[in-house]
């Protein structure tokens, strides 16, 4: 099985793309909704972090506004959560594949924000960056309800900038050309990889996927 590293910052297209990647066969596996599994009632981060960060769980669940507010008043706080999370979602993650791999799926795609800033694409065989120009992204971003430029600031400041991804990339997409552009990049990076004679650029990974 071949594993995809897709990623881009905010506001870039990364869920119309891995959408374009589940139509052509593609399993998808997304990192943002995993955390929100886990932060759901019966979630298996809901104690940990409430023993972490008192008063964001409400009703069973992580108040994702409350936990906002309590990352906002300690610069140590993020990290903190971090070591909570991450273990949790790499162990759902490790187990979704697997079920894939078992059940014969050829290529899985990881939508994962935060790529390479954890270390994410080292265990994948090619990685793919979705991008935009910075006007229509940040048009697309402050668009969103509630969201405000000092929001979006925050948010960028914990991203690699979109450049260097570029530059770390194996392939890049273009969601500001427009979505039949779009399309057909999947589609080429779809027929690329699952080319019997294609080889990782990334050798460590291989034996991780396959």
């Amino acid at each position: 099985m071949i594993l995809l590293g897709l990623t881009g910052s905010i506001g870039m297209g990364k869920s119309t793309t891995t959408a374009m990647f589940a139509e052509l066969g593609a399993v998808v596996w997304n990192a943002d909704d995993a955390v929100h599994s886990l932060y759901a009632p019966g979630g298996a981060a809901v104690e940990p972090v409430g023993e972490a960060f008192p008063g964001v769980v409400v009703n069973g669940a992580v108040d994702r506004t409350r936990l906002a507010e309590a990352l906002g008043r300690d610069e140590t706080a993020f990290r903190r959560l971090e070591t909570i999370v991450h273990p949790l979602v790499a162990q759902g993650r490790a187990e979704d594949l697997e079920a894939a791999r078992a059940a014969g799926t050829g290529l899985a795609v990881l939508d994962i924000p935060l790529l390479f800033e954890t270390g994410g694409d080292k265990a994948v065989d090619a990685v793919v960056v979705v991008t935009a120009d910075p006007a229509i992204q940040a048009e697309r971003v402050l668009a969103r309800p509630g969201m405000t430029r000092e929001r979006f600031d925050a948010i960028l400041a914990r991203q690699i900038p979109d450049a260097e991804k570029r530059a770390r990339a194996d392939f890049v997409i273009d969601t500001g050309r427009g979505l039949h552009a779009a399309r057909a990049d999947v589609e080429a990076i779809v027929a690329t990889v699952l080319d019997p004679s294609w080889i990782s650029p990334r050798q460590g990974a291989a034996g991780l996927s396959h």
